[in-house]
């Protein structure tokens, strides 16, 4: 899964934890952001097999730290420690729990999608229902979770945000289905960077939506 994740942060950002759009972007690719990092350190692996998946080349045979379910647990807590050390309205419980929440959806929203490389802790055994081999199913399902959410945090919002969020919305489902058919990356390095590059960005595109808030008269 790719910008289906977005669609928990955007109707995360509209429960009573009041932390910034870009902020819960980054709780829900967390996971990924540390799967990456830990490609280019060498710590976890992926293979690229053309073919691998109706989706996409990837295979995903050992990342028992950021995707493995405890270790998605602690990596996710983590992140929620991190947040609440910089901003204050994520320091209650229900905060805590929700970025928490948010972090981990990586790891549910993954278990659909993936073929079983999701391992349960660092033992043989590794879950995944691989819709990733259904690409009109997992195309549907990302692109109604992202629409659905959208929906959801622009009608709370003032015309100027509404309009910024299907602005970004629209360059989101642009490069999902632009992955479909994307070239096949030539290495692990570049997968790596390309998508840390992506979060990145769709990141300060989150706070773009909301800058337009401040700047409305």
């Amino acid at each position: 899964m790719f910008v289906g994740h977005y669609s928990v942060a955007l109707a995360a950002r509209r429960t009573t934890v009041d932390l910034p759009l870009w902020v819960w972007f980054i709780a829900v690719q967390w996971l990924d952001l540390g799967f990456m990092t830990f490609v280019l350190l060498g710590v976890e692996k992926v293979r690229i097999v053309p073919g691998f998946t109706a989706s996409n080349p990837l295979d995903l045979y050992f990342m028992p730290y950021t995707h493995g379910l405890l270790g998605a647990t602690v990596m996710s807590a983590i992140f929620a420690g991190l947040v609440a050390a910089a901003f204050p309205t994520a320091r209650s419980a229900v905060g805590l729990a929700l970025v928490w929440l948010a972090s981990f959806s990586h790891w549910l929203l993954d278990l659909l999608m993936h073929t079983p490389d999701l391992p349960i802790l660092a033992g043989p055994t590794k879950v995944g229902l691989g819709l990733w081999n259904h690409v009109g199913i997992s195309l549907a399902l990302e692109l109604a979770l992202l629409a659905l959410a959208a929906w959801f945090y622009a009608r709370g919002a003032d015309p100027a945000r509404r309009m910024r969020v299907w602005i970004l919305v629209g360059v989101m489902v642009v490069l999902q289905l632009y992955s479909l058919v994307a070239p096949t990356p030539t290495s692990t390095t570049q997968f790596a960077l390309t998508a840390l590059t992506a979060y990145g960005l769709l990141s300060l595109g989150a706070y773009w939506v909301e800058r337009a808030a401040r700047a409305a008269p």
